[in-house]
């Protein structure tokens, strides 16, 4: 007969519970130029994120653009910062969605005791090794690690799981791995887009003649090579225009270019002054790739696009935002675990 129970001298170890990590892409610690320059060195020496030649990309990277970016973003990212906790509003709303899908979990008894909630940033901290570590020191032997990424991109979603494999690869007992599946279509994500978008729509004082659907943008190159993403953003801008009945009204558009090459088309900032320049006074834009707003939405797309606008003769812009931390983003997150827990709970 087997032994009972553990012997005397076995290590200690807990197991027998699920962890579900949510991962953002982060934000630096500071707005100061070496937090800002330390967060970029991060973020742009993937070679997901930057696929150029080392020998030709990482000379530029440490001689010019980490010589001079760090203070121009450090400024945008003070415009937005989050005084009160002293970080970037992406942590803020991440740290608020983990806790908020917790709670939910637990009140509906989705896995009962067994589901551990965690978050991470994919760069910066916390980081998802260091959470994956948490994680299993609380028991958790099988892990679902959910990038907030609705649409798939090799630079956003693979990197998350390159770094979580990689975060695996140090460990003598690794827990059982799922990686969320895009939700680009899902209907309780298109459920909750459109009903933020209508209700948003629904306070302002005047009637948005366009409305841009603004996607952060990919290199042309990686699309070519066989990234789904602009179909998966094609697929989302589609449904939403279908379920809010103002698809005759929307354009989808691409921001946030960096460096010289093409990316894909048209671009989020040349449209609103092209939209201005043609007449029109009024427009809205709205962000669902991102799932918490940040400097992209919050900067980006509310000053700097804002300001584009009413430069070039608009008048009324209005920023939809993000689905961030609300009952619908929780009900979203709560559905994919559902499904993505399938067979564990």
């Amino acid at each position: 007969m087997p032994p009972a129970g553990k012997p005397s001298d076995h290590p200690p170890v807990a197991s027998g519970r699920i962890g579900v990590l949510l991962v953002n892409l982060g934000t630096p610690e500071g707005t100061d130029y070496w937090s800002m320059r330390r967060y970029l060195r991060e973020f742009l020496s993937d070679r997901r994120v930057i696929e150029t030649s080392r020998a030709i990309w990482l000379p530029i990277l440490h001689l010019i653009i980490l010589t001079t970016r760090p203070g121009r973003k450090g400024r945008d990212y003070a415009a937005i910062w989050n005084g009160e906790r002293d970080e970037g509003p992406l942590k803020t709303y991440t740290r608020s969605q983990s806790e908020k899908l917790g709670s939910k979990i637990a009140a509906e008894k989705i896995g009962s005791e067994k589901i551990v909630v965690d978050w991470a940033m994919r760069y910066g901290q916390p980081t998802i090794a260091s959470r994956i570590a948490a994680l299993q020191a609380q028991g958790c032997d099988r892990l679902l690690v959910l990038p907030l990424y609705p649409q798939y991109c090799a630079a956003t979603s693979a990197t998350v799981a390159d770094c979580a494999f990689d975060a695996l690869k140090q460990l003598r007992w690794q827990p059982t791995l799922r990686i969320s599946a895009p939700f680009y279509d899902r209907p309780s994500y298109i459920a909750a887009l459109a009903k933020t978008m209508r209700e948003k729509l629904a306070e302002l004082d005047f009637e948005p003649e366009r409305i841009l659907v603004s996607w952060h943008g990919i290199p042309q190159s990686y699309f070519d090579q066989g990234d789904p993403y602009y179909c998966h953003c094609a697929v989302t801008t589609r449904l939403l225009g279908e379920a809010t009945g103002l698809a005759d009204r929307m354009l989808m558009t691409f921001q946030s270019q960096f460096g010289p090459r093409e990316w894909l088309k048209p671009y989020t900032l040349e449209t609103v002054k092209r939209l201005a320049g043609e007449g029109v006074k009024t427009i809205a834009v709205i962000a669902p790739g991102f799932f918490a707003d940040c400097l992209e939405t919050l900067e980006e797309l509310g000053v700097e696009n804002r300001e584009s606008f009413i430069e070039a003769g608009g008048e009324n812009f209005a920023l939809i935002p993000c689905l961030n931390d609300s009952g619908e983003a929780i009900d979203v997150l709560a559905d994919l675990c559902r499904t993505e827990l399938g067979g564990w709970i």
